[in-house]
């Protein structure tokens, strides 16, 4: 079997879609906005007269593997359903290739990832609370149902993925490499 995607004979009628122009900008606006607004919340520790101490300078390394994640999964998506991107658990296809190759939910993880980032960027208290509260309802709430709805539409093509890909991120198991 390979790893492109699973398109999906009965597209639900009606689909909320996101136009692909707007998915792009929305995302960097989400993931860079509302960090720093809630930075304000709290004082940002590792700061000094206003600036960001070395330390903290190293947040924006995983802003950026945050940012290209997030944007490559937004291209990925983009390429698989040309009308917009679906808002709905239940796709139209199943992305098996790029990021998804490695993580079944690469999307989730490049936004904790950026989370993670601006935490260390800002050392805010309010963030770091925020990122914790966001993987308990990622790993806990929605990758369990989105799971379950991808599994109950595809059936054994995404319980055999689910066997191969790990939910968060690793080896592929049960190949030598992905396709």
């Amino acid at each position: 079997m390979s790893t492109s995607n699973i398109p999906n004979s009965g597209q639900p009628k009606n689909a909320k879609v996101l136009p692909h122009w707007l998915a792009y900008p929305l995302a960097l606006i989400v993931w860079g906005v509302v960090p720093w607004a809630i930075s304000l919340l709290t004082p940002r520790y590792g700061w000094v007269a206003g600036r960001p101490s070395i330390w903290n300078l190293l947040g924006p390394i995983p802003v950026l593997i945050g940012t290209i994640g997030l944007l490559w999964g937004v291209a990925l998506h983009s390429a698989a359903s040309p009308q917009g991107i679906e808002l709905e658990l239940d796709k139209s296809y199943l992305l098996r290739r790029g990021l998804y190759a490695y993580s079944r939910h690469p999307m989730y993880l490049s936004e904790l990832t950026l989370l993670l980032g601006w935490v260390i960027f800002y050392g805010s208290v309010a963030l770091l609370i925020a990122a914790v509260v966001w993987y308990i309802f990622f790993n806990y709430y929605a990758m369990p149902n989105e799971e379950r709805v991808l599994a109950a539409h595809f059936g054994e093509a995404y319980r055999e993925y689910m066997n191969k890909v790990p939910r968060w991120f690793g080896k592929v198991r049960g190949r030598s490499r992905p396709h």
